[in-house]
């Protein structure tokens, strides 16, 4: 038996990156997914990859009535929602607090945090009767901090801190909360990241040297990560932020490596 079968997975920012990733590992394990996304020409592409058996839904995870939309659509066409998983995410602008204009600030939160407020508002009575679990993909600079990017660790560091508040207040429903902290994954936001920044024909190296483990990898080893916490495997662990990170927060090897190199 697969890991997930069965199992109605709801995936914001599903469509590109490591929530494409994750897609594809879902329904790999048996579920079935239902990507959010405002992207509608990736939107119809990963849902051609992925099969008629899911869904793919246009909506701005920022606006609460197209949330609300997307979980009653979920609902209607499924019965029921198992996982919750807030993947959805900005990490424009590239700069630090005094030069993020007010409109970014809002952009960051209210698609990285926000979103999270909205799946579960119209979400967790869904995921009471189904006793169900919530991923948020978080990053590993919500807690080690990150320069030039004050609006993107702020809104990961907020992440952290509201998956542990989550896991204490909905575990009485047995409803595990949990988060997915990656370091460096080769996505089409990062390597966007990579031309903003002053060594761009660099960034590989650089990303490669800040994981001790050798390299930077692609968003498949997130994705294993999350089929494991959605899974029933996971049943005891709530209120865990899992650093999926190659141990880039560990030591000092990464930083003197990556400053060698770059």
């Amino acid at each position: 038996m697969q890991l997930l079968t069965g199992k109605i997975i709801l995936l914001t920012g599903g469509s590109r990156g490591i929530g494409f990733e994750c897609a594809l590992k879902y329904a790999e394990a048996g579920a079935i997914v239902v990507i959010l996304s405002n992207d509608p020409v990736s939107l119809a592409t990963a849902i051609a990859a992925l099969g008629s058996s899911h869904s793919a839904i246009l909506a701005d995870v920022a606006v609460p009535a197209d949330v609300e939309r997307a979980v009653q659509q979920t609902l209607e066409k499924y019965g029921r929602i198992d996982v919750i998983h807030n993947n959805a995410g900005i990490a424009h602008p590239s700069s630090p607090l005094h030069e993020t204009t007010e409109a970014e600030w809002d952009d960051v939160m209210n698609v990285n945090l926000k979103s999270i407020y909205l799946t579960t508002r119209y979400g967790i009575e869904a995921l009471k009767q189904s006793k169900g679990c919530i991923i948020n993909t978080s990053s590993l600079v919500g807690e080690i901090g990150q320069e030039n990017h004050a609006a993107y660790t702020a809104s990961k560091g907020a992440v952290n801190s509201l998956t542990k508040s989550m896991a204490l207040d909905y575990a009485p429903f047995q409803i595990r909360v949990n988060a997915v902290a990656p370091a460096g994954v080769w996505t089409p936001m990062l390597r966007e990241w990579g031309q903003h920044q002053n060594n761009g024909q660099g960034i590989e190296q650089y990303m490669n040297a800040i994981h001790p483990l050798g390299y930077c990898p692609e968003g498949d080893v997130i994705a294993d990560a999350c089929v494991f916490l959605a899974s029933d495997k996971a049943r005891f662990i709530t209120g865990h932020v899992m650093h999926v990170s190659g141990g880039a927060e560990l030591g000092y090897r990464a930083l003197l490596q990556a400053t060698e190199t770059v």
